[in-house]
């Protein structure tokens, strides 16, 4: 095991489309474009904090790990070190190369000062779960994913609904300030000016119409009561 160099970069690239095409869910482990994967692994390669190790079967490469030293971040002082990959091709196993690999991969962590190193394989890769049970890796939190499409179309529904809550809440007040004007002028009281023109924009004629009816069922009940 040693760490990789722009040279191997060829031969990664075939382990990477080999893992693809042993994997049941292979288009989330990797791309199956060549190019695409050498630049993405030649960028890891370069950035800060990416790792990635080669493991060798009589001298020529037969097994890899990606990963990256995280941290530390604005919400945290740890240094972690984050295993988004890890293969050994099926002529090299059960000779010790993954076992190898993840000792340069503590070595990595130790050296970064990472005190936690975190994996996550794919669903369904069962092999590659007991593996790293039997290392002591343990549950730690449930990741949820979801598609940008759907993500788009929840957010534009929740945003309609939003829309139409507040539509619906100005609605109502709206006809209470209404049913306010109404008593208001029922009572023979001065109505606000402001409130008038705040709420009374959005009147109809019919408003009018039943303030005027209640002035004129008030008069008349007064007028009554003076004769009697």
């Amino acid at each position: 095991m040693r760490p990789a160099e722009p040279g191997d970069l060829p031969a990664l690239v075939d382990l990477c489309l080999a893992a693809r095409s042993e994997s049941t869910m292979g288009a989330q482990l990797c791309s199956d474009d060549g190019d695409r994967l050498r630049d993405q692994l030649g960028a890891l390669l370069a950035s800060p904090g990416g790792q990635l190790l080669v493991g060798l079967l009589d001298g020529e490469p037969a097994g890899l790990l990606l990963g990256q030293l995280v941290g530390p971040g604005p919400f945290t002082d740890l240094v972690s070190l984050n295993l988004e990959a890890i293969y050994v091709a099926p002529r090299a196993r059960r000779r010790g190369l993954g076992h190898a690999l993840m000792a340069g991969a503590l070595e990595v962590a130790e050296l970064g000062g990472a005190t936690e190193v975190y994996a996550a394989p794919l669903p369904g890769a069962r092999g590659m779960q007991r593996f790293f049970v039997r290392l002591g890796f343990a549950p730690a939190a449930a990741h949820r994913v979801v598609s940008t499409s759907a993500l788009q179309r929840r957010l534009v529904g929740e945003t309609a609904g939003a829309q139409s809550r507040r539509a619906s809440g100005r609605g109502l007040e709206d006809l209470i300030a209404r049913r306010r004007q109404v008593r208001a002028a029922a009572r023979g009281e001065a109505v606000d000016p402001g409130s008038v023109q705040d709420a009374g924009q959005r009147s109809r004629p019919a408003i009018t119409m039943q303030v005027n009816r209640a002035v004129q069922t008030l008069r008349e009940s007064e007028s009554s009561t003076t004769i009697s």
